[in-house]
């Protein structure tokens, strides 16, 4: 059978007596371990970046370039092979060819895979290397995301790993502006401008040549030029309006690559209808509002944009310059759309709805959001993309807050856009800020000001209710426009029960102006406590005016499949979720007989050990069917089911959601009144070295043989060393901790210089405390084999007791080291490790 040509879709898309580039072939399979990185300015500027694999250039189209900043996460669109030549093309691609546009040879160098990689690890979805560039230096990682069902492009995330080339911030691309090939810049080889060349350790002849070539063909063409006409021959029309997507408010920023973060911006929604000239603004319920930002609709009409539909958010800048909610209305009461010097509005344009008469809700958040972006390419303000981060927004939360912005809007990536509030959208508040009815104002003893407070109320259950009232944040202006809103809706009786008390000397009105508060926090009894008013609301109706309570942050919650595989646990090392995920996989089969099929604690940390790590033992909902639960009665009588896993889907499961560490009874799950594992772990004063400890372990090893008690020793991953007794079960919990207890408080009265059996610190010093405790019912210990979330991801390691005297640490191996721990575990001195029919003696 032929073998399927690689470069067959390359070849397909490209009419070679039109464009310069290489029509090529492919090259011998073998170990070239070139790179290149083209800058391409197309439909839309991005960055090409190309692995020379298996005689072709393996290729991303990264939309945004390459950062250096670990936490700066690319989005990089997989496209087709293309011939090794490539890797010398730098020109202009004429206009209306595929790809039409300017060239220009970024970076290049020699890549290489990390050790135990495979470039095979391409088609699984992931590629772990390092690069030798000019500009591009260290260790990198690609991962594709998860694919929507019927996407056909291949969405994928480039991210720099933590070593000495990582840099904070991202200012790479735009430090970086010339060829490394000639010198020149976009605009120059657009212009066809010579440059230097630069070509050590090529062929200068042969390139010379290819650039002769591409010169000649880029003067007989125009340049490419911004998109800005329909193109399906249709009539084009006006797209007609239709409901936003909003967003739930949330207590927390969702995790994880499946999610892109934007600023939540303070002013009006708005979609905008487009084509050519005919410009619309519509409010979040439908109003036309064109009249209303007339500055901005023409701005919009002189960018000539095809037939499309906006979605977005309009904002006003206060004099220094802080866009705010207050400045929006200042330059809105300043009368329909005629602004001033010092008035600025902008719209920040977040998503598109149509386009040329196709409707795009169907596509995911980043393909629209990538098609506006090509849609506003070169668009001057006051027209702005809203750019977003994939995967960080954590780090953009702080960053809004600490710069005194409202919050930021998180966005699932693979997510169709729905009218309709749901949780693909979810906003995170720095601040509480909601929308008020106000039905009722109180008198002012102040000669300044109209009223001393506003009484507010939210639909809720069916009416309006009481929320009590806010009294600052007014000025001048907003005093005088709110009293003569107030004075035409007067009314003799309140729209709404309020308690006698609050309600002493208010004035009431018809409940139809709705403001916005920003407040500390909603009473116990429902009341707005230290409000602060913004400024009043005229795009929603107060009927639609509801609370917003926060609900947790949607967690992505896949089967067996890792999600984030590129996530960094171990910043210390550089190792991974999927890192984790492999290992966990490979020793599954060592690690079940000690961990399946018993109730465990899971030591979870979703953002990797060096951030917030804690132990859960119930499931909250969501681990997957792997997991499983066994109900266990409390110590108040009650029932409350914990976890268990049976086989490596469940191990694979708990690490999808974080999970580092298994800690597993003394116990089965199916028995847990009968426990069958003893062990003493052996916890070292800080002073101590640990050749101290392995002596403390063969003492309590001789002692327990002197009680005809088989033991078996494991060195913990942490500093110390476990000393286990495997039991039959047939004793209850009482006996089990009480033999615990007493072996441990007569060793160390035998040697009270050496050993403590109780957990004080200070009674600790210099000695060893034998911690007993993990023999109580209820309390747990780390399984053979596990991970450890320390520095170097280190494992729980069984030996032989004749192995012991050789370390020099509890921590010698990590999940690197999967194949050493499975060769190691079949040899004869770990034969039969951790297993013994054997009961407890009486003391």
């Amino acid at each position: 059978m032929a073998r399927r040509d690689p470069l067959a879709e390359y070849k397909r898309r490209r009419d070679f007596a039109k464009t310069a580039e290489p029509s090529g072939a492919t090259g011998a399979p073998g170990d070239g371990n070139g790179f290149i990185v083209q800058k391409h300015d197309a439909t839309r500027l991005h960055f090409d970046f190309r692995l020379e694999v298996d005689g072709v250039l393996k290729s991303w189209a990264v939309t945004k370039g390459p950062s250096l900043d670990p936490d700066a996460k690319r989005l990089a669109v997989r496209t087709e092979d293309h011939p090794l030549a490539y890797a010398q093309f730098e020109g202009v691609i004429p206009a209306g060819e595929y790809g039409g546009g300017t060239v220009m040879l970024w970076d290049r160098g020699t890549w290489a895979l990390v050790p135990g990689k495979s470039a095979k690890d391409i088609d699984d979805g992931h590629l772990h290397f390092t690069l030798d560039g000019e500009r591009m230096k260290g260790e990198w990682l690609l991962v594709r995301m998860k694919p929507r069902p019927g996407e056909k492009r291949e969405n994928w995330l480039l991210r720099k790993v933590g070593d000495v080339f990582a840099q904070a911030g991202d200012g790479l691309v735009e430090r970086e502006l010339v060829s490394v090939l000639t010198g020149r810049t976009m605009a120059e080889i657009a212009a066809d401008k010579a440059g230097t060349f630069s070509l050590a350790g090529r062929k200068d002849k042969a390139f010379t040549t290819q650039m002769a070539k591409a010169a000649k063909h880029n003067a007989q063409v125009p340049k490419a030029k911004p998109r800005r006409a329909a193109k399906t021959g249709k009539p084009a029309r006006l797209p007609a309006f239709r409901p936003p997507q909003l967003a739930t408010l949330v207590d927390a920023v969702p995790a994880g690559n499946d999610w892109l973060h934007e600023i939540k911006f303070d002013g009006y929604r708005a979609l905008v209808a487009a084509c050519g000239s005919d410009v619309k603004i519509y409010t979040r319920n439908g109003h036309d509002w064109t009249d209303k930002f007339a500055p901005l609709v023409e701005a919009i009409a002189a960018l000539d944009l095809p037939a499309c539909l906006i979605d977005g958010e309009i904002v006003g800048y206060a004099a220094d310059g802080n866009p705010g909610f207050s400045a929006l209305q200042a330059v809105l009461k300043r009368g329909h759309g005629a602004q001033g010097p010092d008035d600025r509005l902008e719209l920040h344009a977040f998503d598109l709805l149509e386009l040329d008469g196709e409707d795009l809700t169907d596509l995911s958040n980043i393909e629209r959001k990538e098609r506006l972006e090509a849609l506003l390419h070169g668009a001057p303000p006051p027209v702005r993309f809203a750019d977003h981060v994939i995967g960080a927004g954590e780090k953009l939360f702080k960053a809004m807050c600490s710069s005194g912005q409202e919050g930021i809007i998180s966005k699932r990536i693979d997510a169709a856009y729905s009218g309709k509030r749901t949780k693909a959208w979810v906003k995170v508040k720095c601040i509480n800020r909601q929308e008020f009815v106000i039905v009722g104002w109180t008198k002012s003893t102040s000669r300044t000001r109209p009223f001393a407070s506003l009484l507010l109320a939210q639909h809720e259950g069916g009416g309006l209710v009481y929320k009590g009232k806010v009294g600052t944040g007014f000025d001048a202006d907003s005093f005088e426009d709110l009293a003569a809103r107030m004075k035409s809706l007067v009314r003799k009786t309140a729209p709404v029960d309020v308690p006698r008390v609050e309600a002493r000397g208010a004035n009431w009105i018809k409940p139809e102006l709705v403001g916005e508060v920003a407040f500390a926090e909603i009473t116990a009894d429902g009341r707005v406590r230290h409000g602060s008013f913004l400024g009043l609301r005229a795009d929603k109706p107060a009927k639609e005016v509801t609370p917003e309570v926060r609900v947790a942050a949607p967690v992505t919650m896949p089967a067996v499949e890792i999600s984030h595989r590129e996530r960094v646990i171990f910043p210390g090392t550089g190792q991974t979720k999927g890192d984790l995920a492999d290992y966990y996989a490979a020793m599954a089969a060592l690690l079940l007989p000690f961990a399946g099929n018993r109730p465990i604690s899971l030591v979870r940390c979703p953002q990797g050990r060096a951030r917030h790590c804690f132990f859960q033992k119930h499931d909250a909902g969501g681990f997957g069917d792997a997991v499983h639960h066994v109900p266990i009665r409390e110590k108040d009588g009650g029932s409350e089911d914990y976890l268990f896993v049976s086989d490596a889907a469940g191990l694979l499961q708990c690490v999808q959601m974080g999970t580092i560490e298994f800690h597993a009874w003394e116990a089965r799950a199916d028995a847990v009144e009968q426990p069958d594992r003893l062990i003493f772990d052996l916890d070292p004063d800080e002073g101590l070295d640990f050749d101290a400890v392995k002596r403390a372990a063969r003492d309590i090893r001789d002692r327990l043989a002197d009680l005809g008690l088989v033991s078996f020793a494991m060195l913990s991953g942490g500093k110390g060393v476990h000393v286990i007794v495997p039991l039959a079960p047939g004793h209850d919990w009482e006996t089990h901790k009480d033999f615990a207890r007493r072996f441990a408080e007569a060793m160390a009265m035998a040697e009270p210089e050496r050993f403590v059996a109780t957990m004080s610190k200070a009674k600790r010093k210099g000695r060893i405390f034998i911690d007993w405790l993990r023999n109580q019912r209820g309390s747990t210990a780390i399984v053979p084999y596990s991970a450890r979330a320390r520095d170097g991801a280190p494992v729980a390691l069984p030996i032989a007791w004749d192995e012991l005297g050789g370390f020099d640490n509890a921590h010698p191996y990590s999940i690197g080291d999967a194949a050493t721990l499975i060769e190691r575990a079949g040899k004869g001195a770990l034969a039969g490790w951790g297993f013994s029919q054997q009961s407890l003696p009486a003391l």
